[in-house]
């Protein structure tokens, strides 16, 4: 039995709120149980200077826990230095995205996504994952409702789950009480059309059977089409 009560394949609720804030071209608050991320896109006509005259444009992403997201207040790291775990984590928010983008219709402009996460309950650079998405899509629907660029850049939406073994048993999107005890934690980030953009698995406190791995990735599969759903729904 799963704390929440959720069934092995069951996804936590998922809501999608979007132009959530005033000023960012694209923003969203994804709450997917009692994680919520606020996700926002900003555009800037430059992009880095090693993509300086490269045709290329570029996305890429920031992420941030509030002191209290969690159960006790933490220090700012804005103050204190940005931690490995959230260097981490923004550069596969980033990588993440720009899988699902081609490069060459953005142009020379830069989309700058922003994930701070609001309160933490598991699985938050997931949410960062597909919230940036919904921010980012928003943003360059209006470079193209502007008329700015001509070719939709989206390829596909991404989107990401966690995945794990839990009291000896595949679970889908782990919530924390499930998270802190897992044996196999893992997250899993999937193109709309089901291509796999990143694994990132790892034996908590056991080992696991390729078999157990393969479940794993079964239960991702769901969880994605889920999501891609709600993004679809959310910017459509």
């Amino acid at each position: 039995m799963r704390p929440s009560g959720r069934k092995l394949n069951q996804m936590r609720d998922i809501i999608i709120e979007t132009d959530v804030t005033r000023h960012a071209e694209g923003s969203c608050l994804i709450k997917c149980g009692d994680t919520h991320v606020l996700c926002t896109a900003s555009l800037e006509d430059r992009v880095p200077a090693f993509l300086r005259n490269s045709g290329l444009g570029w996305v890429t992403a920031e992420y941030g826990m509030l002191p209290r997201a969690t159960h006790t207040r933490m220090r700012r790291e804005a103050k204190n230095g940005q931690s490995g775990r959230t260097q981490e984590i923004q550069r596969l928010i980033g990588r993440s995205l720009r899988a699902g983008v081609d490069r060459v219709a953005l142009g020379e402009r830069q989309i700058s996504v922003d994930c701070d996460v609001i309160q933490a309950d598991g699985g938050t650079r997931c949410a960062a994952i597909t919230g940036g998405w919904v921010a980012l899509k928003l943003a360059v629907d209006k470079l193209i409702k502007a008329g700015d660029i001509k070719t939709n850049p989206l390829i596909d939406p991404v989107a990401a789950v966690s995945c794990g073994i839990y009291a000896g048993q595949p679970v889908l999107d782990l919530d924390y009480p499930e998270d802190s005890e897992a044996a196999v934690d893992g997250n899993f980030v999937v193109l709309g059309s089901g291509k796999l953009v990143e694994v990132q698995m790892s034996a908590e406190g056991s080992t696991f059977s390729r078999n157990q791995m393969n479940e794993l990735v079964d239960l991702a599969e769901i969880g994605i089409a889920q999501l891609v759903t709600e993004q679809k729904s959310a910017t459509s």
